[in-house]
């Protein structure tokens, strides 16, 4: 029945500043940018090799954001974990936690989005033979 994902859609609270963060710091790149009929204001970020869009949404008459602890996050796969940190701490991004190695051999980090929303980011381990 279903055949693909398209997008997931997170509330935001300035459309600006979080454009900036995604686009700036984690690379992605802004494909459109409207205002719904509802006067919500809609941004949609392409996420390099994914089909799948993350949609940003500014709509204030639904209140603050409030970002549950846990319960969302978004993880994206890194090149080398030595230039993302760099890159990052040029940028003046604070690294919440880690850099973790797992039994992979994979290293990830985390580091905080506007509006506290967790971006854990992942340097796959090379595979060897």
């Amino acid at each position: 029945m279903i055949t693909t994902l398209l997008h997931v859609r997170m509330r935001v609270s300035n459309m600006e500043e979080t454009l900036r963060f995604y686009t700036e710091i984690i690379g992605l790149s802004l494909v459109e940018q409207h205002q719904s009929p509802r006067g919500s204001k809609l941004a949609f970020l392409s996420v390099p090799k994914s089909d799948t869009l993350i949609e940003l949404c500014e709509f204030s008459a639904s209140g603050p954001v409030q970002v549950q602890e846990d319960l969302v996050h978004l993880a994206f796969e890194v090149n080398n974990m030595e230039d993302t940190l760099s890159a990052l701490k040029a940028k003046n991004i604070p690294i919440t936690d880690g850099p973790t190695k797992s039994a992979s051999g994979s290293q990830f980090i985390f580091i905080d989005a506007p509006d506290g929303y967790e971006i854990e980011l992942i340097a796959r381990a090379k595979k060897t033979g």
